[in-house]
């Protein structure tokens, strides 16, 4: 269901050397797994041996159990739809190799051999094993490999380093081995640029100091240069430990981020699930020129090696449960992380500002609302001006009340400009939009779109004529929400000579002011930050009520911006169909919002979405913070007139 694939690592028990025993324990997690409905289930390297069965592998008699432990294997799994894949010894052609075995539904679809085979320090798996690359055949029958059976249930399998298992054409997954991971150029790479879109490696790795945070690093990156999902499963530590220990690490990767991994550092006996989102996979292969590159450089020779080994049988196709939904997915989850995000974003802001600054020579002229958009703007000005060792002076802060001003931001935006170094210009623009509406024979007391967008471009055309005066540079303070919304005022505060907020959403501004709140830079602004973090989010344009108070919230009429931000990113980032957005934003929002809720605001993105594409279609220069943006010169090239009507008919149909 929406590209959602379950994958489980299985790490048994094992006893060296005593394949009926292994067989047991493997049987054990296997049924065990096989209750939480794995598409996929993964055993360590030689699990059916141990992996340290050294000069053992020798003995015809340890042998002989493994064609016996295969065959019992295959068929004590024929009812299970999972794809299962476990690790022994096999012999082709009176050479040994060591072999990850890939069966469903009782049935041996291929067996991936290993190609790198470590043979310095504590291994010498050289001294048992060929490599695949030593292979000479690309198939064998059952009765060739040993297995016993009638000649009328023999069937022909393919082997080898190049081999992509298709099942059904729902998921394309291979196997390496263990070592072939470390090598510079793993097999995984080739299977990746061949359609494999799931990695498996079943391993035996051991365990030193230091080991554990290189294999998980190794894991991850390899599935984000692959744009893949990885499944990793190691021994355990009761294989030998005559000279080693084995760790049963067990590691489950999606494009650059780890799902999933086993807590204890020495473990044994245990399952690892997680649900891979294949279609972030997908999306990522789509976008990637390189990886499409890769693909045409490396291509023929791919095609001319890889053997596509199709299954009829479906998978489970019921994943879904396991799937880790961030209900922010703009902000990181640890605080360290945040802070870290947010400095990063703001030198990233500062630097930018600071070198159109310095081309046009010009100073900062901001429009000061009080609110929390204006104040990053603001903040991020005031760090320009000391990247280029310039006075705060060279700040110009204009604040522009007008008729939903209220003495709380009023005041905020005063004490903040001041707090900075700099001296507030304050022009009231009240007496200008009530001529202006007189003039176009618009009544005072129809508090309409007419009526608030009027101010918006009075303080736009204030903020324009200002900079020409001072030969200033208009800094924009619209974020990456509002522009998705379209929720800005076309030549209004659509409009500026550059914009610093253009790739932070609304999630993630508060963060930034309260991270900043707290560094030494804005020690003196500290008190009027925190204030400003507490105050409603609203453009504004209407009276305030009897109180005095912000009586117009944004999120009252366009919907609560953590949905809106949770709706952009997973549409833009990753091309996801509303029903597929809208199935994550339940299991995200349960607890906060209903299901009519989120459809009636997913409604309403979409909608604001097309129909707004024409502000962004003319924005202003900024500056790009992370992988979804909305500039029509570098990531959103959109027409203005396009239909959201399919995206809004899906919406309709959403239960």
């Amino acid at each position: 269901m929406f590209d959602f694939y379950r994958v489980a690592a299985c790490v048994p028990r094992v006893t060296v050397a005593d394949t009926e025993k292994n067989v047991d324990e493997m049987l054990n997690k296997i049924h065990e797994a096989a209750g939480l409905s794995p598409d996929v289930i993964a055993l360590p390297e030689l699990c059916v041996t141990g992996y340290t069965c050294q000069d053992l592998f020798f003995q015809d008699t340890l042998l002989r159990q493994v064609n016996q432990a295969v065959l019992r294997l295959l068929l004590e799994t024929k009812e299970l739809r999972s794809v299962i894949i476990f690790g022994a010894p096999v012999l082709i052609e009176q050479a040994l190799y060591n072999g990850a075995f890939v069966m469903k539904e009782g049935r041996l679809l291929g067996i991936s051999l290993k190609t790198f085979l470590p043979n310095e320090n504590e291994f010498y798996e050289k001294r048992w094993f060929s490599s695949a690359e030593e292979l000479l055949t690309d198939s064998v029958t059952l009765r060739e490999i040993g297995l016993s059976v009638a000649e009328e249930d023999d069937y022909e399998i393919p082997v080898g380093n190049h081999i992509i298992y298709n099942i059904s054409d729902e998921l394309r997954f291979a196997v390496e081995i263990c070592e072939d991971l470390w090598a510079p150029i793993p097999p995984s790479a080739v299977y990746a640029l061949g359609g494999a879109e799931l990695i498996v490696n079943i391993s035996a790795s051991n365990e030193i100091i230091g080991k554990r945070e290189y294999r998980k690093d190794l894991v991850r990156m390899n599935s984000a240069s692959s744009h893949c999902g990885y499944l990793y499963v190691s021994a355990g530590c009761s294989e030998s430990t005559q000279d080693l220990i084995f760790s049963g690490h067990t590691i489950i990767a999606e494009n650059g981020k780890i799902l999933n991994q086993n807590k204890q550092y020495i473990d044994d006996d245990y399952i690892a699930i997680a649900d891979l989102d294949a279609g972030k996979i997908r999306s990522d292969r789509k976008k990637s020129s390189s990886f499409r590159d890769s693909m045409n450089v490396f291509m023929p020779d791919i095609s001319q090696k890889i053997i596509q080994v199709v299954s009829d049988t479906g998978l489970q196709s019921e994943a879904g449960e396991f799937i880790r939904v961030k209900k922010h997915p703009f902000i990181p989850s640890a605080k360290s992380a945040r802070e870290k995000r947010c400095h990063e974003i703001f030198d990233m802001q500062v630097g930018a500002l600071a070198k159109r600054l310095e081309i046009t020579n010009a100073k900062p002229v901001i429009g000061v609302s009080g609110g929390m958009d204006s104040t990053l703007a603001l903040l991020v000005a005031a760090g320009a001006l000391r990247k280029l060792n310039r006075p705060a002076e060279d700040l110009v802060a204009i604040t522009i009340p007008a008729f939903g001003t209220t003495g709380r931001t009023y005041q905020n935006s005063l004490e903040l400009i001041k707090s900075l170094g700099s001296e507030p210009r304050i022009i009231d623009i009240k007496e200008a939009c009530t001529g202006h509406l007189r003039d176009i024979g618009h009544d005072m007391e129809q508090k309409d779109t007419t009526y608030e967008n009027a101010q918006a471009r009075e303080r736009t055309q204030v903020l324009m004529d200002v900079a020409n005066q001072v030969n200033g540079l208009v800094v924009g303070t619209g974020d990456l929400s509002e522009l998705a919304l379209g929720w800005c005022t076309y030549n209004g505060d659509q409009m500026s000579m550059y914009g610093v907020n253009g790739g932070v959403p609304k999630t993630l501004v508060r963060w930034m002011i309260e991270t900043l709140s707290d560094t030494e830079d804005f020690r003196e602004s500290r008190s009027v930050l925190k204030d400003i973090l507490d105050t409603p989010i609203s453009p504004e344009l209407l009276p305030p009520d009897e109180n005095g108070n912000i009586k117009q919230k944004t999120e009252d009429a366009v919907g609560p911006y953590e949905l809106h931000d949770f709706f952009l990113y997973n549409m833009l980032r990753y091309g996801f169909s509303p029903s597929k957005i809208y199935f994550m934003a339940k299991k995200a929002f349960k607890d906060d919002y209903t299901e009519n809720e989120i459809k009636k605001w997913i409604t309403m993105f979409y909608r604001r979405f097309f129909n707004q594409q024409f502000k962004r279609s003319c924005m202003p220069d900024g500056v790009k913070i992370g992988s979804v943006a909305l500039s029509p010169r570098g990531d959103l090239r959109m027409p203005s007139d396009a239909s959201g009507r399919l995206w809004l008919k899906e919406i309709e149909n959403l239960q």
